[in-house]
């Protein structure tokens, strides 16, 4: 669901890295305040095992379309929404200027669409909520239950809200080849179905950290933080260290080729067979402007990997080295930021 330029006004994308800014902010500010010095590792393991995640388009069966993992809901069932989100906008913006993965100047409005309601709206409105009731409370699998019914439930929503945010956003930049009824009404079937299969997907991974090391879900309602961990803090990290590496360059290689949920809404996928769509013409549709291509100029310069290959080339090994050179810088520049931002200090009190 990673928006170009094309789609965006200027305006539009202006007020949209405006928003995800103040996120950021209010987000940097609340881990100033964190203790919690496990988070760190956690968050860097994590953060990069989404990066390789989002890699594998999965197929929507029957539809001639794609979905990939956003990740949002996942990261703030174990980092909480604050880190989780500043973990997405790290995933994105690497995205965008090392592979070239959504466009520059709609970077604010992908972090808003994919990070902002996965990480708050998923986490206050769906896991805590879901995770403190009372659900199951007398099947002792109870907690397993909710943590799949949190996200399964908390993946359809938010990237139903993510998806229409991304109607309104092109219905505000004017771009008359996308009516509002008509892109709204395709758009947000087909992230249903791709929702559904990353609720699965979510849940599948909580599941093992679950069974791993419970507390680092977080909300875990009473009860449930006494189920024994069956790994080490330390063994638990290396085996989602050797799943980033294993996702990112080794299942990569068999991401599904058809066009993602976004991508077929617009142009559909009728040289497979299946629906045109919208019918748009890749090469010409949307908003050009001065501000669009300054930034794809930006992009031409920083994309080290573009498209996740290397350039010019068709080479399998281009995808291998994107998913582990990402996955890498990703970790690394979340501990980077950590550190910069005084993030999970250990504060002693002075007597």
């Amino acid at each position: 669901m990673h928006m170009a330029d094309a789609l965006l006004a200027p305006s539009v994308a202006a007020t949209m890295y405006a928003a995800s800014g103040v996120m950021v902010g209010i987000s940097a500010k609340a881990l100033k305040k964190d203790e919690n010095t496990a988070k760190l590792p956690t968050m860097a393991v994590t953060a990069a095992l989404v990066f390789a995640g989002q890699m594998i388009n999965y197929t929507i069966p029957g539809t001639g379309s794609s979905g990939h993992l956003c990740g949002g809901m996942l990261l703030s069932a174990l980092l909480g929404p604050q880190a989780g989100f500043l973990s997405m906008v790290v995933i994105l913006a690497i995205q965008c200027l090392f592979f070239a993965d959504g466009g520059l100047m709609a970077l604010g409005a992908n972090c808003w669409n994919m990070a902002f309601y996965g990480c708050f709206i998923g986490y206050y409105l769906i896991w805590k909520p879901v995770m403190h009731s009372r659900l199951f409370e007398r099947n002792k699998h109870a907690a397993r239950v909710k943590i799949i019914l949190a996200s399964v439930l908390g993946c359809i929503i938010t990237l139903q809200m993510g998806a229409f945010s991304v109607v309104l956003e092109t219905s505000a930049s004017g771009i008359t080849e996308l009516p509002f009824a008509a892109f709204a009404g395709i758009m947000q079937p087909i992230h249903l179905a791709i929702g559904l299969v990353e609720g699965l997907i979510t849940a599948a991974v909580l599941l093992f950290i679950y069974e791993a090391r419970p507390e680092l879900l977080a909300e875990l309602s009473v009860g449930a933080e006494k189920t024994k961990s069956r790994c080490s803090l330390k063994a638990t990290i290396v085996i989602l260290a050797v799943s980033v590496v294993i996702v990112g360059g080794g299942l990569s290689l068999f991401a599904s080729g058809n066009p993602d949920g976004l991508e077929w809404s617009m142009f559909g996928n009728s040289e497979a067979g299946y629906s045109a769509n919208m019918g748009l013409n890749e090469e010409s549709y949307g908003i050009s402007g001065k501000a669009a291509d300054a930034a794809e100029a930006i992009q031409e310069k920083t994309a080290i990997l573009p498209d996740y290959a290397f350039s010019g080339s068709d080479s399998a090994a281009g995808t291998t080295v994107s998913g582990l050179v990402g996955s890498a810088v990703v970790a690394g520049v979340t501990v980077l930021i950590c550190m910069l931002g005084g993030f999970f200090r250990i504060r002693r009190n002075k007597s």
